[in-house]
């Protein structure tokens, strides 16, 4: 497949870099491992959607590519990654302990933050040391922030999918859930969960499009790259977040 033409000639030719590496080569195939977390990954009825998933689709789209998706809990999507059982994860946050797995291909997702969300006022959250003698909910596999995911004296219960934690603090099995932002929102109000958000917060940091190392998708770095660089450029990024961001917020 023909590389993408360098970023300083993107303003001059996005008509032709539509169509560029689909006329001469077959189109890769690149499966996608999945875990349901709406509204960034969403699987319902066998039908894929959620922000990372059209920002994919899109560049996908650009590189004369076709997806396909194989669906899991993140943990076991973490472990398919490693195993190069499957080429590309949408949305890991970018940790040494990945590293020696994941080619980090593109910081392609906003940043959002790391919310506590409870019910009661005895579970509200002011400062970090509030969360001492908490049982708080966290997704099986997921990193939050350094100082919360290496504390060995907090209490932490995790689950499966992000669904299963908001059952879990509505039955009074957890204290505390904490989750990214729209994540969290969207589970909660689909769940019908009164939570209320916590004054303590940590700001996100830009999660990535993650690639395994034994995929052959990860020669193709620099193209996933520019690719990106194009739909920020003509605008489809910033539709494809305000479209979610506008649709998702309380």
């Amino acid at each position: 497949m023909p590389r993408l033409m360098p970023l300083l000639f993107l303003t001059l030719s996005l008509p032709c870099l539509a169509q560029q590496g689909t006329e001469t080569v077959p189109p890769l195939t690149v499966t996608v491992g999945l875990n349901h977390a709406p509204p960034y990954r969403i699987v319902e009825g066998g039908r894929h959607s959620g922000l990372y998933v059209d920002i994919f689709e899109a560049i996908a789209e650009r590189l004369g590519w076709k997806v396909r998706y194989r669906e899991a809990p993140f943990r076991r999507v973490l472990l398919m990654v490693e195993r190069g059982e499957v080429d590309v994860m949408l949305g890991p946050l970018r940790t040494p302990s990945r590293e020696a797995m994941f080619e980090f291909v593109a910081a392609a997702f906003p940043p959002e933050r790391r919310l506590f969300f409870y019910l009661g006022e005895a579970n509200r959250i002011e400062r970090y040391g509030d969360l001492y003698g908490k049982r708080i909910g966290v997704l099986e596999g997921a990193r939050y922030f350094n100082r919360f995911d290496q504390d060995p004296d907090l209490i932490k219960e995790s689950a499966a999918r992000y669904d299963n934690l908001a059952r879990m603090l509505a039955r009074g099995r957890v204290d505390v859930v904490i989750a990214p932002e729209l994540v969290g929102l969207y589970t909660l109000r689909r769940q019908g969960v009164a939570a209320s958000v916590s004054p303590f917060f940590v700001p996100g940091q830009r999660s990535w499009i993650a690639v395994s190392r034994h995929s052959e998708a990860a020669r193709y770095a620099e193209d996933i790259r520019a690719a990106l660089k194009l739909l920020e450029m003509n605008g489809t990024y910033e539709a494809l977040v305000l479209k979610y961001m506008e649709s998702e917020a309380l």
